[in-house]
């Protein structure tokens, strides 16, 4: 199968008309509020942001734009992921090729990895291919039955062998380091399988995508290819200065998609289209770096310390786990970069409507006035559902024919979007004309540069993870890795655990 003939024609302005995402924040400003409806000290806690407080934080933004102008590009400053949207043609045909070949011969696509090497993947396969793409025939998927092993539960790899044929499965191990436990873990398991089945040439059923230099990965896979000139391991390459969670737009990201007959090309041009919208130099019309500000007055001048982010589609739904990845690991931290101990971040929520009205907009409506609701609405849906006629005799029921799917979903966004903004608590919406690679580009780089814009303006270092270094750390020394001997002397020195406080 060609995958060049699945593609949207590159950077077609009449496929990308209409297609900007949009950026909402009416129900964060005061004029959204009745403020006669509150009193005085629930007004307080409904706390709206004003156009004065706009005003008065321009200055700090502009200045926190330049720092981030500085840092641009620039590996050492982990900023490199703001130049994937372009100059990866040569790139980009390569994985195309590659996943022609993938498409020909594997029944089975499965990805190791974990953090930005699994949610991003994950997010945009579910965003752009069918819902129950592993259930279509082979010749409706338009690639192999896809799967994530996010995880290192011992069941859960266990059932992905029961399913699959290792010989009619490629696995894409993806860690740049080569040093995650929990990847390299899996990785193990899978090569010894494939010795199993394969023999000596277990590696042509390997891509790996990782660092180009340095790290565990590519040196096995080097030394794997030295003595192999049959079925070698493919390599592709984590660019400099690219962390896991800004790394959907490369290799890591788009041969996954790639090998699914998702059109990478037109998710590049999606974040090319809105990295043109951040380079506004009129702020107040930059849709990221608004974002941004207002995502920190409302962090530290409102104590809105919980973001919930709700899309209204299934399409959309681990766009919320991918958005919380990156938003609690880029912000969560305990020191600004001068060292002051400021212990900086907003807890991010996945939800999904209409799914979660059910179970948490109770709590948003009328619980504590500590949460940004963040909504993301589609304007038009790939399909229709109509609803048929039908007991007429019943009201309750007989009002919704005649109507669609797409209606009742549409109206219970509004609905939700006004009762809790009735209730006092602030929200915004994002939407997409449409979902497409082009959209979908446009919010992940959308969401990347709101992320560097508010940590700028925190102080904090957002490309950094030093909280869960500790935990990795804490691992190694208690699964026996070598040089981790002070560390685990240190775990055994630990209090024990009472028995009296376990019931």
């Amino acid at each position: 199968m060609d995958a060049s003939k699945n593609q949207q024609p590159y950077l077609n302005p009449d496929w990308q008309h209409g297609m900007q995402v949009q950026y909402d924040y009416n129900n964060l400003m005061e004029r959204s509020f009745d403020a006669e409806s509150f009193d005085k000290k629930l007004a307080k806690r409904v706390a709206p942001i004003t156009e004065k407080e706009i005003e008065a934080h321009m200055p700090e933004l502009c200045r926190a734009k330049s720092r981030l102008d500085k840092k641009l590009g620039k590996p050492s400053r982990m900023m490199s992921w703001t130049t994937l949207p372009y100059h990866q043609d040569k790139v980009c045909g390569e994985i195309l090729k590659y996943a022609d070949t993938v498409k020909a011969k594997f029944e089975n696509f499965v990805v190791l990895g974990i953090g930005g090497s699994a949610l991003g993947p994950i997010a945009v396969h579910q965003a752009l291919r069918h819902l129950h793409y592993n259930e279509l025939p082979a010749d409706r998927r338009g690639g192999p039955k896809f799967y994530v092993e996010d995880n290192i539960d011992p069941e859960r790899m266990n059932a992905l062998l029961d399913v699959i044929d290792v010989q009619k499965t490629l696995f894409n191990v993806i860690t740049k380091s080569g040093s995650t436990s929990e990847t390299m873990a899996q990785f193990l398991i899978i090569t010894e399988a494939l010795k199993k089945a394969l023999g000596e040439d277990w590696g042509k059923n390997i891509v790996v995508t990782t660092d180009k230099k340095n790290g565990n990965l590519i040196r096995i896979a080097h030394q794997y290819n030295k003595n192999h000139q049959s079925g070698r391991i493919k390599i592709f390459y984590i660019p400099d200065g690219v962390g896991g969670r800004f790394s959907e737009l490369s290799p890591v990201g788009l041969l996954p998609a790639a090998v699914c007959s998702i059109d990478i090309r037109q998710m590049l041009a999606g974040a090319r289209h809105m990295d043109s919208l951040c380079k506004n130099t009129d702020l107040k019309k930059n849709p990221a770096y608004m974002a941004g500000l207002l995502m920190y007055i409302a962090i530290r001048k409102k104590n809105k310390n919980i973001q919930v982010v709700m899309p209204y589609a299934d399409s959309l739904k681990y766009f919320a786990d991918w958005h919380a990845q990156l938003w609690a690991e880029s912000l969560g931290k305990k020191y600004t970069i001068r060292g002051r101990e400021v212990y900086a971040g907003q807890t991010p929520v996945k939800a999904l409507g209409v799914t979660d009205q059910h179970s948490q907009v109770q709590l948003y409506t009328e619980g504590p006035f500590d949460k940004v609701i963040t909504f993301i609405k589609v304007g038009s849906f790939r399909n229709q559902c109509p609803i048929p006629h039908g007991f007429g005799d019943i009201p309750d029921v007989s009002f919704l024919g005649g109507h669609t799917l797409n209606e009742l979903l549409g109206s219970e966004l509004a609905a939700t979007e006004y009762a809790l903004t009735k209730s006092g608590k602030l929200n915004q919406t994002i939407t997409l004309p449409e979902v497409n690679e082009f959209t979908i580009g446009q919010l992940m780089y959308f969401f990347m540069m709101q992320t560097a814009v508010c940590g700028e303006l925190m102080y904090i270092d957002a490309f950094d993870q030093p909280g869960v270094e500790e935990g990795k750390n804490a691992t190694y020394a208690l699964m026996g890795k070598p040089g981790y001997e002070d560390k685990k002397r240190e775990l055994d020195s630990a209090p024990s655990k009472l028995d009296s406080y376990i019931l």
